[in-house]
Order: structure tokens, then sequence, then C-alpha cells
């Protein structure tokens, strides 16, 4: 039998803007505007309007997770949902009902709600007004809506996190045309990934400053190890500073308060580094966070430039690196993402040797998979045998790291229900449970049946 530590938590993670709707919000947020601007830029040109369904039917979704063996659940509070004046962080009273209505649900069926502030979501405004997340005046304005959450739902959520994947936001919307505003600006990319890290630590104070009872705060980044394609110095070198844009800018002030040296030596010597000050230093170095989120869902492989680094140019990070597509590697095809397991063993040995063992769990982890209808069975049931065979294996790979004495506390999939999913919407599906996006009838699948067997016996037999 592998069997997890006591108390493991045995759930799923999803969002506000991909589950909720568009239902009553007063603002639009950079995702809602873009899909007004340009339906067609959204698979089958379907928007986050309807998601699924969870503003109206959050009783009866919460009820399909606990059947599913769930004993706790990652989602989000929209800032576009819960505040009415975007400048004076007065708040909705109806977002407010929604959301004590989800949270004391969740708590009377015994699932451990967990709410995330920032799921890509930014109020659309505030782009337009300030430049979004470009601005330090959006940074104290979301700390006002941070603030506001702990005073309204603090009393009963006991873990916080300040962002999800706040790199997606950088890479998105800044470096690689997959995000509304489709902007390609270096410059622009590392200052918004400062103010995001700067974001969380002034949020992080406020939290600190409120004393919650047995309350927790901490992050979700997606750390995606780097694998150099080869031994060679240029590849070595390649990886190491792929590995510092993509993971350390954020997990290093997160859990140390301060960025790593190299990574602003780097951005130094070539132009680029952010405004800061002592102030904003003393900042993040006493406001870290109480344990981290992993999503985890493929490797980055990469290999020496084709091109010199100091080519002439616009600025870029990966001018230091390119993508390396690893001979052999298995892939699931519909994402066109590499399967590979190993490194959640990776991550919690690292996590152990290079980040204080801090207390983390794997808040995302899971496979997108199209037409699923093709694995439905005579009784209505998707029958995905592919997914049950991948969470089996990256659990067996996190609990040989958990073996190794890495203080993981938790296994989250992404995602409870088939929800909405950005350009994507509901082309590839993840969730345990299915959804119809017609008539909004929610179906467990096989995955799900598995996995109330393992939450149950905290493990499984090998």
């Amino acid at each position: 039998m592998k069997k997890f530590p006591e108390n493991f938590w045995w759930g799923a993670a999803t969002s506000g803007p991909q589950s909720e709707g568009r239902f009553h919000k007063k603002h639009a947020n950079v995702f809602d505007y873009h899909y007004e601007i340009d339906p067609s830029a959204f698979y089958d040109q379907v928007g986050p309007d309807t998601a699924s369904n969870f503003y109206n039917d959050y009783k009866n979704d919460l009820q399909l997770m606990k059947e599913v063996g769930m004993n706790s659940l990652r989602t989000s509070i929209q800032w576009s949902r819960l505040i009415d004046d975007l400048e004076k962080n007065t708040v909705d009273q109806n977002a407010v009902d929604f959301y004590n209505h989800v949270i004391d649900a969740m708590l009377e069926i015994g699932l451990t709600p967990v709410m995330n502030l920032h799921h890509f979501d930014l109020p659309v405004e505030l782009y337009q007004k300030y430049g979004g997340w470009e601005s330090k005046k959006v940074v104290e304005l979301y700390v006002g809506f941070a603030e506001k959450c702990f005073e309204l739902f603090g009393d009963r959520v006991k873990y916080w996190t300040t962002h999800n994947e706040p790199m997606v936001v950088v890479e998105g919307q800044y470096l690689f045309q997959f995000h509304y505003p489709n902007l390609v600006d270096g410059k622009k990319a590392v200052q918004v990934a400062y103010n995001l890290n700067l974001a969380s630590a002034k949020a992080i104070a406020k939290f600190k400053a409120m004393d919650l009872k047995d309350a927790q705060i901490g992050t979700v980044l997606n750390l995606t190890p780097t694998y150099a394609a080869s031994e060679s110095p240029e590849d070595q070198e390649a990886a190491r500073i792929a590995e510092l844009w993509n993971n350390k800018m954020f997990l290093e002030p997160a859990i140390f308060g301060h960025f790593p040296s190299e990574l602003e030596e780097l951005l130094t010597r070539d132009g680029v580094l952010w405004e800061t000050s002592d102030e904003e230093k003393a900042i993040f170095k006493q406001n870290t966070i109480d344990f981290l989120g992993v999503n985890y869902y493929h490797p980055n492989r990469v290999k020496a430039p084709d091109v010199a680094p100091d080519s002439v140019g616009a600025w870029m990070p990966d001018r230091y690196y390119d993508a390396y597509d690893m001979p052999g590697r298995r892939v699931n095809l519909d994402r066109g993402w590499e399967i590979y397991p190993q490194a959640l063993y990776d991550i919690a040995i690292n996590i152990k040797e290079n980040y204080g063992n801090i207390p983390w769990y794997v808040s995302e982890n899971g496979m997108g998979v199209s037409n699923e209808e093709r694995f439905m069975n005579a009784d209505g049931m998707i029958e995905d045998d592919y997914r049950i065979e991948f969470v089996k294996e990256h659990l067996t790979w996190l609990h040989k790291g958990i073996e190794a004495g890495s203080n993981c506390f938790g296994y989250h999939m992404w995602t409870p229900i088939d929800c909405w999913s950005w350009l994507n919407a509901y082309k590839n599906r993840y969730g345990f449970i299915s959804n119809n996006i017609h008539t909004q009838i929610k179906t467990i699948k096989k995955s799900g049946r598995w996995f109330k067997q393992v939450a149950e016996q905290n493990g499984w037999e090998a």
C-alpha cells in the first residue's frame, strides 16, 4: 500500500473566472473583455459567460466533488465580481453573499476551502486606465482587494494564495501573445514580473497584520523543472538561465524575500531591470509565504540558442535558450505536452534541499483530452483510463519524494469539473466530472470513482 501523510489534501483546483460564469458581475476582467471584442479568438467561439455555471449550481457541484472523495478545493475570489468601486474598494453585497454561501457550503460538507486572489483575471478597467500590472497603482488596488477578502472571509478560510501562475501573466500578456492585450515588450514584462511579486508580498503584509487565527498564506507557481538537452557547457548554461527566469523569478522572493542576484545582474546588464526601492526590498524581506502551491504539467527542456544571445533586436528572455524536444518523449497529443511524471520527484527534492523544505502541495496536475465522448460507455460514463494512469504515475513519483523527506501535504488535480479554459475554451477536458456545456448536466467519470478510493484509503495498493 502506498500510504500518504496523515491529513493529506486530496482535492482539485478551479478558478472563479473559469467556473462561475459572468452572471451578475459588474466589471469585466481582461478575458471577459477579450471575448467581447474578439470571440473568434476562442475555440468554437465559446467564452466565459456561462463556464460551468458554478455561480448558480455551486451546491450540486460541491456535492459531486465530495462524491469523488475530495477533502479540499482551491478556487478563487474574482476581483471583478467582489469589488463594486475598483478605486475605493467598496464591495458588491451580492458577491459577498455568493462567496459566503460557497464557503459555508464547502465547510458544511467537509471540504477545506483554499482561496486564491488572482487567476489571470485583472479587471480590464485597471488595464485600460493604468496599464494593469505595469503600474504600482494597480498593485495598491490589488492589496486593498486582498485586505477586503481577508476581512470578509478570513474567519472561515484558513488557506489563502496571492496568485496563480503569475509567470503566465508575464508571458501571455507581454511576451508570447496568448493573453490579451497580446503585447511583445520585454522591458514591460520584467516590470510586470516584479510588480506581481510586490503585490504578493504586500498582500502577505496585510494578512499578517490582521493576525487571523490559524490561517496561512502562500502562492501558487507553475514550477516547470528545467532539463538541459545535454551535459555540454552551452546547454547547461541555457538551462541555468531558463531556471532563473521561469522559476526562481517568483520562487525566491516568495520563500527567501529577495530576487536571485544572478538574475538581477543579467537584467541589469541587458538594461531591462525593474524599478525598485529600499522600502520595497524591506517589504519582500519581511513578508514571505507560509506554504507553496506547485502546478506541474510538463518538463521544460532547453538547449543552447541557435542564435547568439547578444544578437541585435528587442530583448526577450528566451534569447538565452531554445526549447528542446527530446526524441522518444511521451506526449499528450491533444495538448502537445510531454508526459514526464518523474519531475514531481525532482520538484520535491529541489524544495527539500534548496528551499528550506517549506510545506508545499501539488496545487495543479492534470491532463487535457479532447472529444472525451469517444470514451463514453453505455451507461453514459466516460472511461478515462488514460487519466487514471496519468495521476497514478505522478502520485507514485510524488510518494517517492515524500518518502525521501520532502514536506508535501497534498495533491490537487486540475480540475474537479470540466471548466472553461481561456482561449482553448472547452477544447480539452481535464475534470474528474464531465460537463455537458449545453445542458450543464454533470457526470462523474471513471477517474472520479477511482480517485474516491484513493482518497478514502489515503493511498492505493501498489
